[in-house]
Formats: C-alpha cells, sequence, structure tokens
C-alpha cells in the first residue's frame, strides 16, 4: 500500500511539475535517469517503420523472459531476462543478454523446479527497472522475436507501466505464428516441438539465454523459408501471417 501511494504521489507530481522533478524526487537521480532513458527509447521507437525494411538486413532481438508465475497483475514478477542479437539471418552468439531480476517476493517451488532459479540467487540481483533499463538499452530500436510472445509481452508491458509509464512500441514477431502458416499439419507448436521439427538441438531449457538461443536458431530456419518464397520485407510477412 505504501509503494502504490509513492507511486500516486509520483504520477501526480509529474502531471503537475514536469518528469525529471517528480522521479527524482521519489526514486533518486539514478532511477529518474533510467526511466527517462527507456521513455525515450520507446517514444523514438513509435516514429519508426520497418514494414518496408528487407528481412535478409533486419537486425532483430529474440528475447525470452523468467517469471514467477503467469499474472502480473496478481503479483508475479520477472526474475530473467534473456535475449541474443541477429544481424541479417546471422545469429551473433557473442552479443547476448541475460540478468536475474530480484522480484521481491518468494519464488515458487515449481518455479525454481522448472528454471533452476533460487530464491538465494536472486536476492542480490539488481531490481527490475535497472534491468529493463539494461534490456531496452540492448534492444535499441530493432524487432523483437520471441515463442508463444503473450506471455512475455505480458510482462514488459506491465514492468515497463510500472516503472515508467508507458507501453511498449516495439513490434513482438512470435515464432509460433510463423510456424504455424509454415508448418500448418504439426501436432503440437510448443518450443520443443518446432526445435525437433527443424532438429535444432535443445540444449537448456527454461533458461532465459538459452531459450532466446534456440528460438533464434528457429528464427532464421525459417527466415531462409520465407525468403525461398519470394516475401522480402516485413510488411509482406506480416500481411500473409494476417491471413493465416
Amino acid at each position: 500500500m505504501k509503494e502504490q501511494k509513492g507511486v500516486g504521489r509520483m504520477w501526480n507530481l509529474y502531471k503537475m511539475g514536469g518528469f525529471t522533478p517528480a522521479i527524482a524526487s521519489m526514486l533518486g537521480s539514478q532511477n529518474a535517469q533510467q526511466m527517462a532513458f527507456i521513455r525515450n527509447v520507446n517514444k523514438e521507437q513509435r516514429k519508426q517503420s520497418m514494414f518496408d525494411m528487407p528481412l535478409k538486413e533486419l537486425e532483430v532481438v529474440v528475447f525470452d523472459l523468467e517469471t514467477t508465475g503467469f499474472y502480473p497483475n496478481n503479483g508475479d514478477e520477472i526474475i530473467s531476462f534473456g535475449a541474443v542479437l541477429l544481424r541479417g539471418g546471422e545469429v551473433a552468439e557473442s552479443e547476448t543478454f541475460y540478468s536475474l531480476v530480484n522480484p521481491k517476493r518468494k519464488i515458487p517451488k515449481a518455479i525454481i523446479e522448472l528454471t533452476g532459479i533460487t530464491n538465494e540467487m536472486v536476492q542480490d540481483a539488481p531490481d527490475l527497472m535497472q534491468v529493463l533499463h539494461d534490456f531496452m538499452e540492448f534492444v535499441g530500436r530493432r524487432l523483437l522475436i520471441a515463442h508463444a510472445s503473450g506471455h512475455d509481452k505480458q510482462f514488459l508491458n506491465a514492468a515497463l507501466w510500472r516503472t515508467s509509464k508507458v507501453n511498449l512500441n516495439h513490434r513482438v514477431l512470435d515464432t509460433m505464428m510463423v510456424a504455424k502458416w509454415l508448418e500448418p499439419n504439426l501436432d503440437g507448436y510448443s518450443l520443443d516441438d518446432l526445435l525437433d521439427s527443424c532438429c535444432i538441438p535443445i540444449t537448456e531449457r527454461h533458461h532465459a539465454l538459452q531459450d532466446s538461443i534456440m528460438t533464434a536458431k528457429l528464427w532464421q530456419n525459417y527466415l531462409a523459408r520465407i525468403l525461398e518464397r519470394n516475401i522480402t520485407t516485413l510488411g509482406d510477412l506480416y500481411a500473409y501471417l494476417s491471413k493465416h
């Protein structure tokens, strides 16, 4: 309740007296700078259209989140971010992002067993604002890709709104949607199903960075097949996906 009142006071200060004094007064100068950066990245993203960009030249960031559960509006939190960069369809495995996050709540036993992330591992991890700032800095203005992206978008949007009062403006392309278009007759579309279908080795599942790298390799496979169909821009791809 105290935190909610603080956020409410901060937002009232923002509306009455401007962004930086309001945030700085509540959170300190470092968090104010991080918030300002996140808001600026989001603002700049609104100005950019990627639809005419050739797919084979597109820089994308494939990402994954691990969380304490499924419902960010009911108290579930992000516990790790993972991401990897692709340039022109080539996975840049040396250009990755990974960080644990202190969720400031206990991680359920089932999630510990699933992810291997324990309460001890996150107790000294950075807070959400810091990791979100670093993640958005890594992403820049690039297209985002995730598998079954609804979960990740929901948590990312909740985190952006709670920390910076903005919604995600980056486009998020879902490899599950692409798979259902390219391979309409598969029995299942889980990440494991699709990795197996494309003969991509499964390394460590439910680790945000490893899942990101495997999803990046899946996108690499799909991109080659998309280009073979004479679909050359992101706009073309979205037009085809909207019909399926």
